[in-house]
């Protein structure tokens, strides 16, 4: 009889499971020691599987491994069989202490390739405690679904994310990551770093913790930068931690739960230092930090008091020298933005743009009412969220354009009605001006309105939502507005004039915001490749909304015929949609009204309703569109000879990213 693959991938799995629970290899490698000792005569070269096999049934390793597999019968087993067994179980160990063992929930062994000329870290979560908001939360159920934290780690370049877990007062995290601590530069030849050289390495572990609610939505709900090197002065390599992380924003002073983690170096480390010397390099590294940083504050101030002596009106402007991160930490804004490489996950500056539109927008929450609460994320929190404020729109979409080679600054200033707003500028080598408005992709060329023309003379109207400018920054300039009016329309961006834009000194940037000036600056990590499979995720939304559709229509006593090959023929509309929004030009409209015109016939009308969205919870869109009376008209269809049709399609981007296009569409005989 044989088995099905995957019922004989899950057996295996069962079987390798408890193997490991019994510690049977370990038992099997002291038997086979004890024979090799007891009957191995010098003229033999190797013990046969046979002999191998004799001794285990002599010791009764096989018959205990049944008795806990709860089979009936040892006597069916062949000795080919328990060889492939146990093959199975040694293939998943570790061929010699160089490779790093990593566990997960079913303490399964996994086998990890490493470089045996590098240098690693191995980072376990033991697990955490005290996450006292979750205290009640009932344990759920098998199947059940519910909120579940993530965590996600960054360090030198590499992006790891750990299991999701269900939200407890003591979530079940068990995961182990390897971390390469050379992996920018390759040091001298196939050298190994030593512990002075890693005692040399400042970047932190960034770790970002993410909430999960039920409908997918998320939460940022910490994020600590872990200072590993205390590892490299504890006996044999090996440290454990317990990190208390701090909320985020109003509550960045509140601890939200504790976290037990192992540090472990690989291979081990020859030489440790003594912990005086670690703590003695901290201590200088901080202290030459905040010296930094101080000042730099002294010349803001300066800066800041020569800026008001231009014009007192000064006062009342965006200037924004210093913005506080989630942590609550006041930074330099330049320190936000860094030339940001895609690789090739975005292949143009406008696809990049798409890409930061798509990412959600949602305004830093504040408790009570008041003004905006102001929170500048990190990028790794911001990436991992999926969604922030304008400012972390901003701060990405100018990265990544100054990693494509233009010349971008972000602006901040203000929009209609005096509501603050950030966005992108770029300076072609033409003198053109460009807005990039971050939330919408949407672009706009700066023609300024001269306010000494006399009252007739024709002037540009001007398209962009922008109001008021305060000030212009990127990585290494930060240049404040001092123009007579600080309207957009009559600003001159000729950012070189500095009667018309104060500059900072890029020298005391620089000296705080360049990368590796300071150890508290957070590294800027890579993009990650979208997760998601574009194909599977549209059809199961469209099944969705199918089902909506017609448990909505019935519980207004219609009924609902679907037409396929009418759906289908939506699909050209939606990805013409896409490119247009991606490249600002429209094409492929025409074949997509030819096919409607000959799927309609004489005497019928058809009637169709796009809709995007950067989500994918079908529930909540089709919420939405029920809200346009045009949708509705079309879901709720009546007449003769109704046929309705939805075709979705989802276009990912980095970092699970999604462009959600949905259309909805209907055609029936028109009666008079």
């Amino acid at each position: 009889m044989s088995l099905p693959p995957e019922k004989a991938s899950e057996l295996k799995q069962l079987i390798h499971q408890q193997l490991s629970k019994m510690d049977v290899h370990g038992r099997i490698r002291e038997i086979l020691a004890e024979t090799i000792r007891e009957e191995l005569a010098p003229d033999q070269q190797h013990l046969s599987t046979e002999d191998l096999i004799k001794a285990l049934r002599r010791r009764g390793i096989i018959d205990d491994v049944m008795k806990e597999l709860n089979f009936v019968t040892v006597s069916n087993l062949s000795g080919k069989t328990i060889k492939s067994v146990i093959d199975s179980v040694d293939q998943d160990l570790p061929s010699s202490p160089k490779q790093p063992v990593c566990f997960d929930k079913q303490s399964t062994l996994k086998k990890t390739n490493i470089d045996p000329t590098r240098r690693y870290l191995y980072l376990q979560v033991l697990g955490g405690k005290a996450f006292l908001e979750h205290l009640q939360e009932p344990e759920p159920l098998p199947g059940q679904v519910c909120s579940t934290f993530t965590l996600c780690l960054h360090y030198r370049n590499q992006r790891f994310r750990s299991k999701p877990v269900p939200c407890a007062c003591e979530p079940d995290f068990h995961d182990g990551f390897l971390l390469e601590v050379h992996r920018e530069n390759l040091g001298d030849g196939t050298r190994m770093a030593d512990s002075t050289t890693m005692l040399s390495i400042s970047d932190p572990i960034h770790m970002v913790l993410i909430k999960t609610d039920i409908f997918g939505e998320t939460t940022l709900v910490a994020s600590y930068f872990l200072e590993w090197r205390s590892v490299l002065g504890s006996e044999n390599g090996v440290t454990n931690l317990t990190v208390e992380l701090m909320g985020v924003g109003t509550e960045s002073k509140v601890s939200v739960g504790i976290l037990n983690i192992k540090l472990e170096m690989y291979p081990p480390l020859n030489q440790t230092l003594s912990q005086e010397v670690v703590n003695t390099q901290l201590a200088l590294e901080r202290q030459k930090t905040a010296e930094k940083e101080r000042l730099f504050l002294v010349y803001a101030k300066q800066w800041w008091r020569e800026y008001l002596q231009i014009r007192p009106s000064h006062n009342s402007r965006l200037v924004k020298i210093f913005a506080q991160d989630e942590n609550g930490i006041n930074r330099p804004v330049c320190s936000y933005i860094k030339p940001l490489r895609a690789g090739r996950l975005l292949d143009t500056p406008r696809q990049a743009a798409r890409f930061v539109n798509v990412l959600g927008y949602e305004r830093a929450p504040v408790i009570g009412g008041g003004g905006k609460q102001e929170q500048w994320c990190t990028l790794l929190a911001f990436l991992c969220r999926n969604k922030g404020d304008c400012e972390d729109h901003a701060n990405l979409l100018c990265s990544l354009l100054l990693g494509y080679g233009l010349e971008a600054f972000v602006c901040v200033g203000t929009k209609a009605k005096g509501v603050p707003h950030a966005w992108v500028m770029t300076c072609g080598t033409d003198g053109t001006i460009t807005f990039w408005e971050s939330l919408t992709g949407h672009r706009y060329i700066h023609k300024p309105t001269n306010p000494d023309e006399p009252p007739l003379a024709e002037q540009p109207k001007p398209l962009y939502p922008y109001r008021t400018i305060g000030c212009v920054f990127n990585h290494q300039m930060f240049l404040g507005n001092c123009q007579p009016s600080d309207a957009v329309e009559t600003c001159i961006f000729d950012l070189n004039d500095e009667s018309k834009w104060k500059p900072m000194s890029e020298e005391a940037i620089k000296s705080v915001c360049a990368p590796g000036a300071t150890t508290s600056l957070p590294p800027f990590p890579p993009l990650c490749a979208s997760t998601i499979d574009a194909s599977v995720t549209s059809n199961e939304i469209e099944m969705q909304l199918r089902l909506l559709v017609s448990e909505h229509r019935k519980d207004l006593g219609l009924t609902t015929v679907w037409e396929d090959q009418l759906s289908y023929l939506l699909s050209p509309a939606l990805a013409s949609y896409e490119f247009e929004r991606t490249t600002s030009i429209s094409a492929g409209n025409e074949e997509f009204q030819d096919a409607i015109r000959r799927a309609v016939p004489d005497g019928h009308t058809f009637k169709g309703f796009p809709i995007h969205f950067v989500y994918r919870n079908a529930r909540r869109a089709f919420a939405t569109c029920l809200r346009s009376p045009f949708c509705e008209e079309i879901i709720c269809c009546r007449g003769d000879q109704v046929r309705l049709a939805v075709r979705v399609r989802v276009f990912t981007y980095p970092e699970s990213a999604c462009a959600v296009w949905i259309m909805f569409a209907c055609k029936y005989r028109s009666v008079l």
